[in-house]
């Protein structure tokens, strides 16, 4: 291992506070009710192609929209006294004779906008459109119960829904409309497919006029079936999901367009492997063509196909690309006009903006560099520039910048150091920037394209003035590889001294698409981990190789071997932390959950004696053991790759584990199936090993609500029992 290099300065510190209050549990993991949130600006957006936006605020003691028009500067609200009143007037004029529609008990929900002056909510089972202006409501759709997958067009009110495995549309006014009619076990329509990879996060898909909408049909017939238990039925009975094991077979999809006119459906004709990945579904302007970039299994070539959309026959190949290790496409076509869109890749090495002609012709490459594109906002009225957020700060930054389309010409807007969220008006007029950093809790403001100005809207107070916090700073340290910089973060207990020694707590992820480290409040940390900087602990996080907003090639210089890369650039932390005065090395835990889990369980047993105690939950312990799509594009098939599923496979280890390991699974857990957790139990009984573990019943993946905080005491009383003196 190449010689530990730390920078000399911190990047940025954050000095503790003077106040004496320290957070209970509670407090640390649910933020005390919300309370020691920032304050914000709840539900801030712009209503569409105006430049008037709204967000929840209070008059009184009540809870009220508030709308400002950013020419005018003028305000208006809508409480919930206006809102019940309208609907009083709804019954009058609509339902004299049938029983009322009870009062609402706090303002609606905004689900979309139909048109500048009117928005969609639901109560109970009706959907409302309210005119903010005459604050008059009238009703939209009737629906039975909940409309599962709901997918508005917004002006046209349409919208298209599942229920069962099947796809519905209802338009305003009139009855349901069954678009597919799919009764085979295991086929299912319009929901999400490819276990939410390649940024799937739905199955219905809207052409801009809603002429037509594009649907998924996924076949899970042939995908194994596994079994999640029910404990309050006696006995406890298996409800079936399908999980599609690596190596083994994939569910097939195709997609389906449905004609609002004609009343029918055509299947997109798709051709090749039924196990390849059809993603980012898009339509161009004319309605007439849906695209689809579809992914070989192998993950390792990615086309840009063309579709009619009203025959379903295939028209061309805009483009491929290719990876000798993967090609990840998780944005789909950003249409700039009727003949040009926005590719997003990762072809040089960092996600960046590429603009082609309708014929896929690329005509040129808008952003490059060592930094990456990590949203695309839109663009002007007039289709010249496009708005973008991007690391070209800083990786642990996000800024908001302007390119020209014609001269590729870049601007930054939202300038200051931290981690921006930005929302741009639909002509580029104007900006809502809220951002916070290490120095900053929080600003809101409106920024004009114009001429520069920013207005102000919410500085957030600190929530925490009345608690202690121990002393935050970031830094960067070299890589196992000697090289590559990586991000740290470490919190110093409260009540520092530099002449004691303190126990460590390293908090983990280390896999692909998370960022632990950032500039934002708190640096990126939660409450817990000042709670157990409270507590007298140095608690510190990495983000080793393998994790996100780094570039192609530190994410993917884990191919073929998870765990191992991430193992030595952790260990290059801990090795560091032991060099430290104040850290003693006999005292250190590490706890990480889900690939934390796999990491914390490498390092605890593939590593031994580096850590005294680890706490594991939701780990993956063998990766053919998990999803196709995730493990095939991070370690290729089993059958492809023995020797690095055979190393990573965390079973092979169990008899090297040396200290005290706490392992934890939700036992309805559809991602990471408790058979890994158990499998590893099983092991440790075989081999004579003594660990501890802990279920969480009927939890999924995540322990949330009110039973996370029985598993924040579970792990800080497991860490603080088996580190004391």
């Amino acid at each position: 291992m190449k010689k530990l290099v730390l920078l000399a300065i911190s990047i940025f510190c954050i000095v503790p506070s003077k106040a004496q209050r320290i957070f209970s549990i509670e407090e640390a993991t649910t933020y005390g009710n919300y309370s020691l949130l920032p304050e914000s600006l709840s539900g801030l957006s712009w209503i569409p192609e105006t430049h008037t936006y709204y967000h929840t605020g209070k008059k009184g003691e009540e809870s009220c929209l508030v709308f400002t028009d950013a020419d005018k500067n003028t305000n208006d609200t809508i409480d919930l006294a206006a809102v019940n009143f309208a609907l009083k007037q709804y019954n009058g004029i609509n339902r004299p004779t049938a029983p009322p529609i009870p009062d609402l008990k706090s303002v609606p929900r905004i689900i979309n906008w139909k048109n500048e002056k009117e928005f969609r909510f639901q109560s109970g089972n009706i959907i409302y459109l309210f005119h903010i202006k005459s604050k008059t409501m009238r009703s939209e759709h009737g629906v039975e119960g909940r409309l599962t997958n709901q997918t508005f067009h917004d002006e046209r009110g349409y919208v298209a829904y599942t229920e069962g495995a099947n796809v519905f549309v209802k338009y305003p006014g009139s009855v349901p409309v069954q678009v597919s009619n799919d009764s085979a076990i295991g086929v299912v329509n319009g929901v999400t497919v490819h276990r939410n990879e390649f940024g799937i996060n739905g199955g219905l898909f809207w052409s801009p006029d809603a002429r037509r909408l594009a649907y998924y049909r996924m076949d899970e017939s042939m995908v194994t079936q596994y079994p999640i238990y029910q404990l309050d039925k006696m006995p406890a009975q298996g409800e079936e999901i399908r999980y599609p094991f690596a190596g083994a077979a994939s569910h097939h999809v195709t997609l389906h367009v449905f004609d609002t006119k004609k009343g029918k459906s055509v299947q997109i004709q798709t051709v090749g492997s039924a196990e390849q990945y059809l993603t980012n579904i898009s339509w161009d302007p004319s309605e007439e063509y849906v695209y689809i970039a579809i992914v070989n299994r192998d993950q390792n070539m990615m086309m840009l196909n063309k579709y009619n959309a009203i025959s379903g026959e295939f028209v061309v190949t805009l483009f491929e690309e290719t990876h000798d290790k993967y090609v990840e496409p998780e944005h789909p076509m950003h249409w700039v006009d009727k003949k040009h869109f926005i590719w997003q890749s990762e072809r040089d090495g960092f996600n960046h903006l590429y603009l082609y002609d309708e014929n896929g012709i690329l005509e040129k490459q808008l952003t490059k560099g060592d930094w990456l594109v990590t949203e695309l906002l839109g663009g002007d009225e007039k289709g010249k520039q496009l708005y973008f957020m991007a690391t070209k700060q800083s990786p642990l930054n996000r800024n908001l910048y302007k390119v020209d389309l014609k001269s590729g010409d870049i601007s930054e807007w939202a300038k200051e150091s931290g981690y921006h969220s930005c929302q741009v008006t639909e002509d580029g007029k104007y900006i809502l920037d809220s951002y916070s950093s290490s120095s900053v809790v929080g600003v809101t403001q409106l920024i004009s394209t114009k001429d520069w100005k920013k207005k102000e809207l919410l500085k957030s107070k600190d929530p925490l003035k009345d608690f202690e916090l121990g002393q935050t700073s970031v830094f960067t340290m070299k890589a196992a590889d000697g090289e590559t910089d990586l991000y740290c973060r470490m919190i110093k207990p409260t009540h520092f001294d530099s002449t004691k020694k303190y126990p460590v707590v390293v908090y983990l992820y280390g896999g692909p698409h998370l960022q632990l480290v950032r500039n934002s409040w708190l640096s990126g940390a939660n409450l817990w981990m000042h709670y157990m900087a409270q507590q007298g602990y140095v608690v510190f996080s990495m983000d080793s190789r393998g994790s996100d907003n780094r570039g192609l090639a530190f994410e993917n210089s884990t191919f073929r071997q998870l765990g191992t890369i991430e193992m030595a650039d952790q260990i290059v932390g801990a090795n560091w932390l032991k060099k430290q005065s104040f850290v003693n090395p006999n005292r250190m835990a590490v706890h990480g959950w889900s690939f934390g889990g796999f990491l914390t369980t490498t390092l605890m047993t593939r590593a031994p004696g580096t850590f005294q105690v680890g706490v594991a939950g939701g780990p993956v312990i063998d990766w053919s053991m998990y999803e196709i799509m995730y493990t095939e594009r991070y370690m290729d098939r089993p059958e492809e790759n023995p020797e690095g599923y055979k190393t990573a496979n965390l079973l092979n280890y169990v008899e090297n584990l040396h200290g005290k390991l706490l392992m934890i699974h939700g036992t309805s857990d559809d991602v990471v199936l408790w058979q890994h957790s158990l499998l590893y139990v099983r092991e440790a009984v075989k081999k004579e090993v003594l660990m501890d573990y802990f279920v969480y019943p009927e939890h999924p993946h995540n322990v949330r609500g009110k039973d996370r905080v029985h598993l924040m005491r579970k792990i800080t009383e497991y860490i603080t029992d088996n580190l004391a003196d």
